[in-house]
């Protein structure tokens, strides 16, 4: 790209949900203002670009330009409450046809200039066939963690093996199991580089196999994963090799053309300082001024994850037992699950906000804390911000970020039983936040280890291959 004759467009296609929109974007300035005669348009939903410019629109490089392409939503649809995957399966239904057609729209207005590569979310696999048709590079960006790539990569074995541990008969999404059997504490020895994870910490896509009676357009799209991702000119993974094992990075070589590692392309690492405090809109970085250092408890599961309303009620109690200063980021429709009264009652004690500057809130030194969904992004942003987690996962990968989390990097908990309960929640807060000072200490010690290994991996020489060993052994041993 750096050494063409301007005659290069390559189109940028985004998935609008979750964290999935930015480090696509940010990968595309990184890579516009390296290659500044190269043209890159990014087709992105209205809303979600609406979302990106307020925190990146006024500063993309010259040569990338944003345009909106249909959400797939039709007029006058009222989206279902406490449903976020129906946008996503009406946005799927509609998106090779809506990228489609925003090509055609910028190849028009940009006076015929032809597209020559499609850089897409991976999760977008008819990417490979838009290419295809098109005759043109195709290079998807892999956004969550290399070992969940890895079993999709796997799903077709691991479905089989699954099935056969359940009795022969089909297994079940939710991670049980035909019969008396329970295979889910199981550990996948057979996949290269994933023995620490259990059959429970797969995606459910994967134990569902592609013979599920499920109607879901978004599980189908992530179990084409497998078939079409070695097609690629090259994939792009939003992390740092030297995170995984050898065995694991080698097997993931061995299934591409290319592997590119870039790092967390949303995180800016060494992180710089903190933006004074009063120019913080949302009032969050003020209000942790006030409080006492590592005390906080930050509240957090993104834009599209969500826990039942039950847990909601259960988590909010927790706080309040406890008597945990917390900063809750919590949309308002989410406010009616809280227990009647817990607002008033918490006045003094906690701030809830509808949106939250997590990369500052987690650099802040009141945060002791982070209670998060364990998507890949926010677990790496509480380890730049050297704050443990308490795990609750929920969609995705998270369940295996949370055991590389708790097992591997020992680095928080997971919570008990796999949801929020008041009496597991206070257990888990006082692991992490009470007066068991070795316990913690050893946590911080992990968790800067792994900081190091990060900053490290992110500079402009990279990390060798003997350091890393060197690093991630005694985040493992410590």
């Amino acid at each position: 790209m750096s050494q063409s004759s301007g005659k290069n467009h390559v189109a940028v296609l985004a998935f609008p949900f979750g964290c999935h929109p930015w480090p696509l974007l940010n990968l595309a300035s990184k890579l516009a203002s390296a290659a500044p005669d190269v043209r890159f348009s990014f087709l992105n939903t209205a809303k979600s670009n609406q979302k990106l410019s307020a925190t990146s629109g006024a500063h993309l490089p010259h040569n990338l330009k944003s345009y909106d392409v249909v959400d797939g939503v039709p007029e006058g649809h009222v989206l279902t409450p406490g449903n976020p995957l129906e946008e996503v399966e009406l946005f799927l239904e509609a998106a090779p046809e809506s990228f489609r057609k925003g090509m055609d729209m910028v190849v028009a207005e940009t006076g015929q200039q032809k597209i020559t590569c499609i850089l897409n979310d991976a999760f977008l696999v008819f990417g490979c066939d838009l290419a295809a048709d098109m005759h043109v590079k195709w290079v998807p960006l892999y956004v969550p963690a290399p070992y969940d790539l890895s079993a999709h990569i796997y799903s077709a074995l691991l479905h089989e093996t699954y099935a056969k541990a359940c009795g022969g008969g089909e297994a079940h999404g939710n991670g049980g199991a035909v019969g008396d059997l329970n295979p889910i504490d199981k550990t996948l020895d057979a996949i290269p580089g994933l023995s620490v994870m259990r059959f429970g910490d797969l995606p459910p896509e994967i134990l569902q196999g592609n013979h599920s009676n499920s109607s879901s357009i978004f599980a189908r799209t992530l179990r084409g994963i497998s078939d079409v991702l070695p097609r690629a000119n090259a994939v792009v993974m939003n992390s740092f090799q030297e995170l995984n094992s050898t065995i694991l990075t080698d097997d993931l070589k061995s299934k591409f053309q290319d592997i590119l590692y870039v790092g967390f392309l949303t995180l800016i690492v060494p992180t710089p300082p903190l933006p004074p405090s009063h120019s913080d809109a949302t009032g969050c970085l003020p209000w942790l001024d006030e409080q006492k250092l590592t005390s906080v408890a930050y509240i957090s599961f993104g834009t599209v994850a969500a826990v039942p309303p039950h847990e909601f009620a259960a988590l909010a109690e927790a706080l309040e037992a406890s008597c945990v200063p917390f900063l809750w980021s919590l949309r308002e429709n989410f406010k009616a699950f809280l227990p009647n009264g817990f607002l008033e009652r918490t006045r003094k004690q906690g701030k809830i906000v509808p949106w939250a500057p997590q990369a500052h809130v987690l650099s802040h030194k009141a945060v002791g804390v982070y209670i998060t969904h364990c998507g890949y992004n926010s677990v790496f942003e509480s380890i730049v911000g050297e704050v443990p987690m308490i795990c609750r996962p929920i969609l995705g990968d998270n369940k295996m970020n949370g055991r590389m989390v708790e097992d591997v990097w020992e680095i928080g908990v997971r919570v008990e039983g796999g949801v929020f309960t008041k009496k597991g929640m206070v257990k888990s807060l006082e692991l992490v936040l009470g007066h068991d000072d070795q316990h913690r200490r050893r946590m911080k010690e992990k968790i800067r280890d792994l900081k190091e290994l990060v900053v490290k991996a992110a500079g402009p020489d990279g990390i060798d291959k003997d350091k890393a060993q060197t690093v991630t052994t005694k985040i493992q041993n410590n």
